[in-house]
């Protein structure tokens, strides 16, 4: 997953998932204009292993996430990588890697950070673009493709929905929450390879999960951390385990 290379940065003209605009608007009186991106609403799945007593989470390079660390990296000194807190069963950051990639064509004053530096740790999750499945249908098909777990769309109870990136695209992620156990494991999981996906299934263990979501140093989604507060305050009860908050 982490031996990425030949990176290139080029402008973006066409895209089948971002479409940029700028909208030119008054508000009370006063002439303003915003940019956005138009994109696709999403779904998004907490995983529940009821065998093991364990949340099923993906691990997966967000060449965003790496692009703004590669950014930062341009403005400051060198400094030797700091190691993640290790912990949360399989949930730790990797170790970044050691020596520093060619910097882009055209910026030789900086380098490229390692690729754990993109690497975040996300509930599974999928795009809303098909229209004539359901909201649950596709949250299935995700956790099947993502996690290997085959679990009827029923059997998906919805947590709520929000806006996520208001700033800049204003789309909507529905979250569900589904209970599995290991006669419903049915693959490895790991994405779709045609669609170029690369995830890695990771477990981290009910006991610890509010210690993984509050660890500033294991990169992570909001979906995550507020997935998991949600499940204590609704769910561990039935567990009578603590979720050591």
């Amino acid at each position: 997953m982490e031996e990425i290379n030949n990176f290139e940065v080029v402008p973006c003209t066409e895209s089948d998932y971002l479409k940029p605009f700028r909208v030119h608007y008054n508000q009370n009186g006063t002439k303003k204009s915003w940019d956005f991106m138009r994109t696709h609403d999403s779904v998004s799945v907490l995983i529940f292993n009821t065998t093991s007593h364990c949340f099923v989470l993906v691990k997966q390079f967000r060449p965003a996430v790496y692009m703004c660390e590669w950014e930062k990296a341009k403005t400051q000194p060198p400094q030797s990588a700091e190691k993640p807190e290790e912990g949360a069963a399989e949930a730790a950051a990797a170790e970044a890697q050691e020596g520093q990639q060619p910097a882009p064509e055209g910026d030789s004053s900086s380098q490229w950070p390692p690729a754990s530096a993109g690497v975040t740790y996300e509930l599974c999750a999928g795009l809303v673009d098909k229209p004539d499945l359901s909201l649950e249908e596709i949250a299935r098909q995700e956790v099947l493709e993502e996690c290997g777990y085959d679990v009827p769309a029923s059997k998906l109870k919805r947590i709520t929905s929000y806006r996520s990136g208001v700033g800049v695209t204003g789309a909507k992620q529905t979250m569900f929450y589904a209970e599995v156990s290991d006669d419903n494991c049915v693959s490895a999981g790991g994405g779709e390879p045609r669609e170029g996906e690369l995830i890695e299934v990771v477990k981290v263990p009910l006991h610890e999960a509010m210690t993984f979501a509050y660890n500033e140093r294991i990169p992570k989604t909001m979906g995550v951390i507020f997935s998991f507060i949600w499940f204590h305050n609704n769910m561990s009860p039935k567990y009578k385990i603590s979720t050591n908050v």
